[in-house]
């Protein structure tokens, strides 16, 4: 399975310790080098900084070439770039949190989840123990409402 990230979901994977769940649900992680230059960026966190400069062996970054379409240009640049990716490597998922970037790429006909959905097939597949890793994504930036948390807590309550 080929994946294809935005810098949102990596970077909260990896506030909350969990970014090496990423390999183990999809195999092949691909990123765009626009998110790894956003990941590395100084306002990143610190944490999210030091995992790209040393990126583990099961993501690869690729150049994404052409020029952009229009219905891709009020998108950000890393999200513009992952779905342009996601395209051209016929990409199996596409792991996208921004809103108008994941209408877009399901308008574009891809496969789309976001860094709850990774959180939520990690519960179904024991990986995880949900309540915690959603308390540890709550003490992060990360926004979401609170009843979107308590939906996804209540699909996977009886998940052990």
């Amino acid at each position: 399975m080929i994946a294809v990230a935005d810098a949102s979901p990596l970077c909260y994977l990896v506030l909350i310790g969990r970014v090496e769940l990423l390999p183990t649900l999809f195999g092949d992680v691909l990123i765009p080098q626009s998110v790894r230059d956003e990941l590395a960026d100084e306002d990143a966190p610190e944490a999210v900084r030091t995992w790209i400069a040393a990126p583990p062996g099961w993501l690869e970054i690729r150049s994404v070439e052409g020029d952009t379409d229009a219905s891709l240009q009020r998108l950000h640049t890393g999200e513009r770039d992952a779905i342009r990716l996601a395209e051209s490597v016929k990409a199996d998922l596409i792991i996208l949190d921004d809103k108008a970037a994941r209408r877009v790429a399901t308008e574009r006909g891809l496969n789309v989840t976001g860094l709850l959905g990774v959180l939520g097939e990690s519960a179904t597949r024991g990986l995880v123990d949900l309540p915690e890793v959603v308390d540890r994504l709550r003490q992060t930036t990360f926004r979401a409402s609170l009843r979107l948390l308590k939906s996804l807590l209540d699909r996977h309550k009886d998940i052990d």
